[in-house]
């Protein structure tokens, strides 16, 4: 359709330009993860009562106001660290859709998903440890903090359910073994407390803590001991 111009010649109109935000993502992405960086230098650093988000802001090259709209309060910033090292992306992902679980799910042998899941799980922890040790150390006197902290481990005892369920549905699961107590030995000796104390209260290395942990889940868990040697 032709526009009429003020001068009175006729001008004809071209398509709409339609807006492209892809640019503004992958910017808003970049600054959070920016953010998140320092977030979780700092928390390390200093501790979590000790990092103000102001000093987040300060390193990441961001106002405070940036800090809220991109992520949150300061336990919000922590949630967040959290949920990324329990996924192992750039933004948290559901437990069922983390890498590894579908191998896990395939595979036809109890004793090899208990090898495959010890793999998964310990890139996880070496994730998690240095920001949970933060957490459980403010956990105490911090309400918001404690909260999540025991929301996260009810949470990690139900896929620990979900774990040792499939287990049984291959067929691997002791019979004498109630399914709780089996969920719960993988609760807790899948933790970040747990790896600590090996790796680094011990110094174990990554490879020897996922050896033993594999191990151990056969011999603790599947009918048996079974494994693969």
């Amino acid at each position: 359709m032709a526009k009429i111009s003020p001068a009175g010649a006729s001008v004809k109109s071209g398509p709409k330009r339609r807006y492209d935000a892809s640019g503004r993502r992958v910017a808003a992405r970049a600054t959070r993860r920016r953010i998140l960086d320092s977030a979780h230098r700092l928390f390390v650093e200093r501790g979590y009562a000790a990092t103000t988000v102001a000093a987040i802001a300060e390193s990441a090259g961001v106002s405070i106001e940036t800090i809220y709209l991109s992520v949150g309060s300061k336990a919000a910033l922590v949630r967040y660290l959290i949920e990324t090292a329990l996924s192992g992306a750039q933004e948290p992902v559901p437990p069922q859709e983390r890498e590894g679980v579908e191998e896990i799910r395939a595979e036809p042998e109890p004793w090899r998903k208990v090898e495959l899941f010890a793999r998964m799980v310990r890139p996880m922890l070496e994730r998690l440890a240095p920001i949970w040790t933060v957490v459980m150390e403010a956990a105490p006197s911090d309400p918001e903090l404690d909260s999540l902290v025991r929301e996260l481990r009810e949470r990690h005892v139900g896929s620990m359910r979900l774990v040792v369920e499939h287990l049984a549905e291959a067929g691997g699961l002791r019979p004498d073994l109630s399914p709780d107590v089996a969920a719960d030995v993988l609760w807790a000796t899948n933790s970040p407390e747990f790896y600590h104390l090996f790796v680094v209260g011990r110094g174990w290395s990554g490879d020897a803590f996922e050896r033993w942990l594999a191990d151990a889940w056969q011999r603790l868990l599947l009918v048996d001991g079974q494994s693969g040697s």
